[in-house]
């Protein structure tokens, strides 16, 4: 009789999950012992870092990803990371180890006496099984929750003396829906508004690029003859940067974004939460006069939005429906945004400087990712993405995502057969939140170039207190890191580059068989927030 491990590997195999990223510990050993010759284990050294070396993974291959995290002290150290895959709507089963269920009334050191409510609210489906035979059933629910629109992460609870008790019979191996299509009623009178409205814009989001749906954006703004804007703080690129009717990325704030849609009477919202806003600027949601459509796949986006119409469905299918619903619109197309202006030269050289240099020697087919949020303006202004599925950051705000995802978007390039370059663009605040994961790429000789803006600040946060008048604050000053000994260490190749020499550098770090981080002092000015 095959024991409940061996069952459950039976199912992962099925599934296409024989990929496990995690950092293991002692109450997950028993699931780890005796490790399939065919599966692989991805080691992170630190379970945040294993979370979002997964969630990356899971977004590069465009399938779900297991991390198997240890009990509740691994878990809450994989949090931070876990509260973003569930914001980048990333399909995530998350297995965790827990303590001997003979013991657990006792809660023993390492037991998890709540364990399936630590990880909630943020994610779709959290269980203990009651019975160790349940286990292989528990992973084929969490796998089919985990990919069902909104997709997002699962949590099961794994007690360590199951993994050697006799398998029951072992569960279908299912498959489930992913995408759904809108109601025909609805969408006809969303294409009725649309047709009929003098100025209408388009505003697009993540699910956008999840749903593969750029050609199907194109076509209804051409159709249209519409600006697009990006929903404010992307997580993903939406839209052809360099197309003629793309107008870039809405402020995040309730007054500056209003203003940004004046003039325009209707604004479809396709794919993004109405709005995601920080910081608190008071202002109208909307222009007056202004009517918005929002289509969405998540209900609960669709219930929190304070205004506007929804209309439930996949962002491909529902834009190229209402495309076929719209007639050729006579509107004349509207003029391109201007270019921005040159940067100034100052030495050190500012952020505009530094991704201009970046933007001009990008490889044509590069996956950016990038977590350097007070460089964040300038990087969108200097590199334009022109790409599907070629810029990924964290949804959720929260630090340290980046450099571990681009660790599994690497990974996942490597595995799919793509071999698109992955280059990471990570703040040096930033950089030391999950600064473990340079280990990973380091072992697994992924050729992945990081490029470090050294402003030796928390520069977000100074930006944030002028803003809000809260001087005075302490540690927004970063003195005394040494970015390059510190990769070094991981087993990276490093070295501080300035402008001029950035072009070379990445080439050289894109032929490597290792990671490559490369520090690039710039200007401690502080941007402005908005």
């Amino acid at each position: 009789m095959a024991t409940v491990r061996e069952a459950t590997h039976d199912l992962l195999r099925a599934l296409g999950l024989t990929t496990v990223f995690g950092n293991p510990g002692s109450t997950e050993e028993p699931f780890l012992a005796d490790f399939p010759s065919d599966f692989r284990y991805v080691h992170a050294l630190q379970e945040a870092s294993a979370v979002a070396m997964a969630d990356g993974y899971a977004q590069g291959t465009g399938r779900p990803a297991h991390v198997n995290l240890h009990t509740a002290p691994g878990v809450g150290n994989g949090m931070g990371n876990l509260v973003t895959a569930w914001h980048n709507r990333t399909p995530l089963i998350v297995s965790a180890g827990q303590q001997t269920r003979e013991m657990l009334l006792i809660e023993p050191r390492l037991a998890s006496p709540r364990a399936v409510e630590l990880p909630q609210p943020y994610v779709k489906w959290a269980h203990e099984p009651t019975r160790a035979q349940d286990i292989p059933a528990a992973f084929m629910r969490a796998y089919a929750t985990a990919v069902q629109p909104p997709a997002g992460p699962v949590f099961l609870s794994l007690p360590m003396d199951d993994w050697d008790r006799v398998a029951g019979p072992p569960p279908q191996v299912r498959t489930v829906a992913t995408r759904f299509g809108p109601d025909p009623d609805r969408l006809r009178g969303f294409a009725t508004a649309l047709a009929a409205s003098r100025a209408p814009a388009l505003v697009l989001g993540a699910a956008v690029d999840r749903a593969g749906a750029w050609p199907a954006a194109v076509a209804l703004a051409e159709r249209l003859a519409a600006p697009v804007w990006a929903a404010p703080a992307p997580e993903r690129a939406v839209f052809p940067e360099r197309h003629p009717l793309f107008r870039g990325v809405l402020p995040y704030a309730i007054g500056p974004l209003s203003e940004a849609l004046r003039g325009h009477d209707t604004v479809l919202v396709v794919g993004a939460p109405v709005f995601r806003y920080y910081p608190h600027v008071p202002g109208d949601f909307l222009p007056e006069g202004t009517r918005l459509l929002h289509v969405t796949d998540d209900p609960d986006e669709a219930g929190r939005a304070p205004v506007g119409e929804s209309l439930l469905g996949d962002a491909g299918l529902t834009m190229a429906a209402l495309r076929e619903l719209l007639p050729p619109s006579d509107r004349p197309t509207p003029p391109p945004r201007e270019p921005p202006p040159e940067p100034e030269l100052t030495d050190p050289p500012g952020a505009d400087t530094l991704f201009g240099a970046l933007a001009a020697a990008w490889p044509a087919d590069g996956v950016l990712v990038q977590e350097s949020p007070s460089n964040l303006s300038a990087l969108r202004r200097r590199l334009r993405i022109d790409r599907p599925r070629s810029y990924f950051t964290m949804a959720s705000g929260g630090l340290g995502f980046g450099l571990p995802a681009a660790v599994g978007l690497a990974l996942a390039e490597r595995d799919t057969g793509r071999g698109r370059p992955v280059v990471a663009v990570i703040g040096d605040g930033s950089f030391h939140y999950s600064v473990q994961a340079l280990w990973t790429a380091a072992r697994l000789r992924l050729p992945l170039p990081v490029v470090v803006p050294v402003n030796q600040q928390y520069a977000i946060l100074k930006a944030f207190a002028e803003l809000k008048h809260t001087p005075g604050v302490p540690a927004l000053d970063l003195p005394g890191l040494d970015v390059t000994a510190v990769a070094r260490g991981y087993g990276c190749a490093a070295e501080v580059v300035s402008p001029d020499r950035l072009g070379a550098a990445l080439a050289d770090a894109l032929a490597a068989d290792r990671p490559t981080v490369l520090a690039a002092p710039i200007s401690t000015e502080v941007p402005r927030i908005l």
